[in-house]
């Protein structure tokens, strides 16, 4: 019967990562090389479904304007214009959220903020970290 080498008792493990903050809580950004998990952005996924339901609100006519989703939402007109911009966004950026594939660089505090109208524009500003 062999005999195994004994463990050492401690092991050191080196992850090269930097913490940044997103939405309010600190995560883990691994460098660009590393295989990154998928995660799917709870917040961002929210915000496209209501932005796409009341679109389809507006498109059926169930409501006529943006101030009558509002007043059935109970929510402010503002707040619905801004979100109603994330249904002008890339079919493959609306993808990558909904599949969790969304660089870090995508929140919806960036998503709101005037974005180009064009997609390829959409897709460069997006994806230069500032």
């Amino acid at each position: 019967m062999r005999h195994a080498a004994p463990l050492p008792d401690t092991l050191t493990l080196q992850i090269p990562f930097r913490i940044t903050r997103r939405g309010g809580r600190k995560e883990m950004v691994l460098p660009p090389d590393a295989p990154q998990p998928s995660r799917t952005d709870g917040t961002l996924v929210r915000a496209l479904a209501r932005a796409f339901r009341w679109r389809r609100m507006l498109d059926s006519g169930a409501c006529l304007t943006i101030a009558e989703v509002a007043e059935r939402e109970g929510i402010a007109v503002s707040y619905v214009s801004r979100m109603m911009q994330l249904t002008l966004l890339a079919p493959d950026i609306v993808e990558a959220i909904l599949d969790g594939r969304q660089g870090p660089e995508v929140t919806l505090a960036r998503l709101l903020r005037p974005l180009p109208v064009e997609w390829d524009e959409q897709r460069t500003k997006l994806a230069a970290r500032r």
